[in-house]
């Protein structure tokens, strides 16, 4: 999307960025300015290192480093995400619950300073149509009924169509970060400053 193409491989990156926020309640890209973030995109590496990466499994990991992989057409389309041993045989959730530090991590994500997500949101809104024609067509496709929101029903349906299998709760706390205005809802301004991010 940076680049201005998009297409399936976009989609399976930005499932592999929720992935990976959802298993160590951090993004897997980030800096202190909209110029450093899409450095740090283009540039940066991903950190297996950092708690609580070393009680991931190896095959959660591989996963979400070959849905990231910068160049498209190496990266995994859907059906070899769908055919992943991760999802195959480790896809099943725990029942134990979150670590605490990754929960905790979740929430200060979740509930980053609410001025800066409007700041966040402004800029997203600043962009031309060139630059987020492919967000745009994503938003649409999650929207199934057209109301210029995302539900949690849109967007849990939505993600099971790229492959990803996410605890409700799981989604539930990604609306949560993205739900700018707290209505329930996303709408587009929201969506685009949530993908950005990624």
């Amino acid at each position: 999307v940076l680049k201005k193409r998009y297409g399936p491989e976009t989609d399976i990156w930005s499932a592999g960025v929720i992935i990976y926020i959802l298993l160590s309640g951090v993004p897997p890209f980030w800096a202190e300015t909209e110029q450093g973030i899409f450095e740090e995109v283009i540039h940066g590496s991903l950190d297996f290192q950092s708690d609580p990466w070393p009680s991931i499994s190896e095959s959660a990991k591989d996963l979400v480093r070959r849905m990231l992989i910068r160049d498209p057409k190496r990266r995994l389309n859907v059906h070899d995400v769908l055919r992943h041993p991760w999802v195959q045989i480790d896809g099943v959730a725990p029942d134990k619950p979150l670590d605490s530090a990754v929960l905790s991590r979740l929430k200060q994500f979740s509930a980053m300073n609410k001025l800066k997500k409007i700041a966040i949101r402004v800029i997203a809104e600043q962009l031309s149509e060139d630059e987020i024609a492919g967000l745009k067509q994503m938003f649409k496709m999650i929207d199934t009924d057209n109301s210029g929101q995302i539900s949690f029903e849109e967007l849990k349906a939505g993600l099971e169509r790229v492959g990803t299998n996410l605890k409700e709760s799981e989604i539930y706390a990604l609306m949560q970060a993205a739900d700018v205005d707290n209505s329930g809802t996303i709408d587009y301004g929201e969506f685009v400053a949530m993908m950005k991010k990624g």
